[in-house]
C-alpha cells in the first residue's frame, strides 16, 4: 500500500519545529507546545495536522504577533535552492502558513515580510490569499513589486498566490469576476525566465479562462504574436482545457478548427466487455477527404458511468495532425480501468466518440462489469 501523505508528518514535524524555535528563543516552552500540538495528533489528516501545530504555536509564542512572526521568521532553515524536487521537506513550514493567514491579516507589513521569507523555504500561495481580499490594492502593489524580485520562488508566488481557483484553496471570487488585476501580473511573468513560473501563469490563465473563455482566447492571441518558443508553450498550456471542451475561440488562436473534411473510419474499442481493474484500448483512422491539406486536434472522450447511473465525459488526449490531401493517419490508446481516488468506476455501457477539433465521431462502445 502506497505511503499516505499524513503519514510522512508525523510527530517528528512538531518536534523539528520546536527545536528550531529554542534555537533563535530559549525560553520558547518546548515541552508545552509539543504536548499540545500532539494532543489527537495521529487521528488528523495532513491539513488538520498542519492547522493543529498552528494553533499550538499561537498558543506558546509570544502573544504579540510581529513579536512571534518574527520569531517563526528567524527559525527558518536556508532557502530552496532548485524549484522543483525536495518531496515532502518544505511541508514543515505549512503550520507558519496557517499562523499568517489566521494572526497576520491586521499586521500588513509583518505579515507580507514574513510571506516573502516563506514562499523561499516552503509557499506563500495559500496564505497571501486573505491578504488579497483583506487589503486587495496593497497586496496587488506588493505583488507587482514581487514580479521583478530575483527569487523565482517570490515571482512564482505571484501568478500563483493569485489562480482565481488554486486547487485546495477557497477561489478568489473577486478575481474569479473581473480578472484585470491577475492578468496584469500575468502580463510581467509572460517571459520569465523560470520554467517553474512560466508553468505557474500557464496555470492561472487556465484558470481565469474557466469563468472567462473569450478574455483568455485574447490574450492568447496577444502573446501568441511574435512569441518565443518559451511564450508559445505558455499559451498552449494555458489553453489546454479550453482545448478538451472544443471551445472555438482557443482552436482559432491555435490555427485549428478549420479542418471539415477529415472522416473517422476503422474505428474499435476491444474488448466489447470490460472489466473494473482491466483495460481498453481505443483505435480508429482520420482520414483528409478533401484536395487542401488539413491541421486538427486529435482526441477521444469516454462517456464514465457515474454511481447514480449518469454518465461523465472525459477526454483523452492524443496528437496535433496535419494531413495532405487523401492522407490518414491511424490513432490508438490504452485506458486503464483500475480503481484511481481522482476516477471511480461502475458498471455499464460506455460510449466512446472520437474528437476533432472538438467535432464528436461516434466509435463505439463498451460494457463494464
Amino acid at each position: 500500500m502506497a505511503e499516505t501523505l499524513k503519514s510522512r508528518y508525523g510527530p517528528e514535524v512538531p518536534r523539528r519545529i520546536a527545536s528550531m524555535l529554542r534555537a533563535v528563543h530559549p525560553r520558547f516552552p518546548a515541552d508545552a507546545f509539543l504536548a499540545d500540538a500532539l494532543d489527537g495528533y495521529e487521528a488528523l489528516e495532513l491539513m488538520p495536522r498542519g492547522r493543529k501545530i498552528a494553533a499550538a504555536l499561537e498558543r506558546h509564542l509570544p502573544a504579540d504577533y510581529e513579536e512571534a512572526v518574527a520569531l517563526l521568521v528567524a527559525s527558518m532553515g536556508p532557502k530552496l535552492g532548485a524549484a522543483e524536487g525536495h518531496g515532502m521537506s518544505p511541508f514543515l513550514y505549512m503550520p507558519h502558513s496557517f499562523f499568517i493567514a489566521e494572526r497576520g491579516l491586521d499586521h500588513f507589513e509583518a505579515s507580507m515580510n514574513a510571506q516573502y521569507e516563506l514562499t523561499q523555504r516552503f509557499t506563500a500561495e495559500f496564505c497571501v490569499r486573505p491578504f488579497l481580499e483583506r487589503h486587495q490594492d496593497a497586496t496587488l502593489a506588493r505583488l507587482a513589486r514581487w514580479a521583478e524580485d530575483p527569487s523565482e520562488h517570490v515571482r512564482r508566488l505571484v501568478s500563483e498566490g493569485t489562480r482565481p481557483r488554486l486547487p485546495w484553496a477557497p477561489r478568489l471570487r473577486a478575481f474569479q469576476a473581473d480578472p484585470r488585476p491577475v492578468l496584469a501580473l500575468l502580463e510581467r511573468l509572460k517571459d520569465d525566465p523560470s520554467l517553474y513560473v512560466r508553468r505557474s501563469v500557464a496555470n492561472n490563465l487556465n484558470d481565469v479562462g474557466k469563468d472567462h473563455p473569450a478574455v483568455l482566447t485574447a490574450v492568447a492571441r496577444r502573446w501568441l504574436e511574435g512569441a518565443s518558443p518559451e511564450r508559445r508553450w505558455i499559451v498552449g498550456h494555458a489553453l489546454r482545457s479550453a482545448l478538451k471542451r472544443g471551445e472555438p475561440g482557443a482552436l482559432a488562436a491555435l490555427g485549428f478548427g478549420k479542418a471539415k473534411s477529415l472522416r473517422v473510419k476503422e474505428s474499435s474499442v476491444t474488448p466489447a466487455r470490460a472489466r473494473i481493474g482491466g483495460k481498453i484500448e481505443v483505435a480508429f483512422t482520420v482520414v483528409n477527404a478533401g484536395r487542401v491539406p488539413a491541421r486538427t486536434l486529435a482526441d477521444f472522450r469516454i462517456h464514465f458511468v457515474k454511481a447514480d447511473g449518469g454518465t461523465a465525459p472525459k477526454v483523452f488526449k492524443l496528437k496535433a495532425l496535419e494531413l495532405a490531401p487523401g492522407a490518414r493517419a491511424r490513432l490508438r490508446k490504452t485506458v486503464s480501468l483500475a480503481q484511481h481516488t481522482t476516477r471511480r468506476h461502475y458498471p455499464g455501457i460506455h460510449r466512446v466518440e472520437a474528437l476533432l477539433d472538438g467535432r464528436a465521431f461516434p466509435l463505439g462502445r463498451f460494457d463494464l462489469r
